[in-house]
């Protein structure tokens, strides 16, 4: 906002005006204030003893992955539509939608446009919009392209009481073709809320090897705009709720950012931290005595994806639909190293990563990568 005017000297000296709109507007403020606090005092702080593991990458000598036990073992899930209280306050129907997704590059981009010439007036509740002159991209304040904000929230976010359903149109339209939501949606909203950061280590001999940090995406991997957001799921106990873990339920999206075999291994690891009772370092948002695991069969991981049900497009977080395997059945033992039974968020926070490395790269750190999520997008949405 530019200040013109007896505006443009400083702020105002007076006193707040009484017409009926600044009335309203205090009134209104106060409101939303009341309802941020409501919303985070469920939340669990951010620092807290993390179990950590790393094992090399079976794919790549010069890779290890460095992977948040605590939070792939906890058993949070998108509850888009069912009690979630949004990014935004005021705003809970938009969940995290609030803001518009970043892409992540050209690639990126390409790949939504592909499949936004699938949507249709039925499936998309802002087709005309999105389809008119226009478009469905712009360029943010920070000379960043990202989907577009349309009536105070992503114009692909069809809102509650559309026909077609309520939430992503992108995230149905992977439903309804038996696809993973991933393969629909800019990398941003099916990664969040997995991290994933880069750091080159230099080993005592001389080598380098790049670390790989698979983790939770905490209000600080928003930047210092994240501590602003009126609610975060990550924290929050009522998202914690999940018949089954983070490294389950997000199986298709891991394996995407590890590749299977790294995966695999993952799987068997985190098998193996949750047989041990009692576990350590659990997640503080995670229930005393969470539901016990179900026996899988190949079809334990399929689910319509994070939101209400089939007909919901979740949030800007899928979960997808997919199938968690039956047990772990990675490669025998490896050598591992429990770390960070000490307290933090993450052992690389603000880490470097390679350029273009990463959608999710953005931290509260002096950089980590090319990230498509710039702190920026932390901050309050303005209509």
């Amino acid at each position: 906002m530019r200040l013109t005017g007896a505006w443009a000297h400083g702020p105002y000296a007076g006193r707040v005006g009484t017409t009926k709109a600044a009335k309203r507007k205090k009134r209104d403020g106060a409101r939303e204030a009341l309802a941020k606090s409501r919303a985070r005092d469920e939340e669990v702080g951010l620092d807290f003893t993390r179990a950590w593991v790393e094992f090399p990458d079976p794919d790549d000598a010069e890779q290890v992955f460095r992977c948040d036990l605590t939070w792939l073992t906890s058993r949070w899930n998108c509850i888009f539509g069912q009690g979630c209280q949004g990014i935004t306050a005021g705003r809970a129907s938009d969940g995290c939608c609030t803001l518009g997704a970043h892409f992540s590059d050209e690639d990126d981009e390409k790949r939504v446009a592909e499949n936004v010439a699938k949507l249709t007036p039925d499936t998309w509740q802002f087709y005309d919009i999105g389809t008119g002159p226009r478009g469905w991209a712009e360029v943010n304040d920070e000379g960043e392209r990202q989907t577009r904000r349309w009536k105070g929230a992503c114009i692909f976010n069809n809102r509650a009481g559309f026909e077609g359903g309520a939430g992503c149109a992108l995230h149905t339209l992977a439903l309804r073709e038996d696809r993973e939501p991933l393969e629909t949606k800019p990398d941003v909203c099916w990664q969040v809320p997995v991290r994933r950061t880069y750091e080159w280590v230099e080993r005592p001999d001389g080598e380098e090897v790049l670390y790989v940090s698979i983790g939770e995406y905490d209000r600080r991997g928003w930047g210092s705009g994240g501590h602003d957001l009126n609610w975060w799921c990550t924290s929050a106990p009522s998202a914690h709720g999940s018949g089954r873990p983070v490294y389950v339920s997000y199986r298709p999206e891991l394996i995407e950012l590890m590749g299977e075999a790294a995966y695999e291994q993952l799987a068997e690891l985190c098998e193996q931290r949750l047989a041990a009772l009692p576990v350590v370092a659990p997640h503080p948002a995670d229930p005393a005595n969470p539901t016990p695991l179900p026996t899988l069969g190949p079809d334990a991981g399929t689910s319509a994806g994070c939101g209400s049900g089939a007909n919901s497009g979740g949030c800007g977080c899928g979960s997808g639909g997919g199938s968690a395997p039956d047990t772990a059945s990675g490669p025998g033992p490896v050598p591992v190293t429990i770390s960070g039974l000490g307290s933090g968020t993450r052992p690389d926070s603000g880490a470097e990563g390679p350029s273009g490395s990463d959608s999710s790269g953005s931290g509260s750190g002096s950089g980590s990568g090319a990230a498509a999520v710039p702190p920026a997008q932390g901050r309050p949405a303005v209509d």
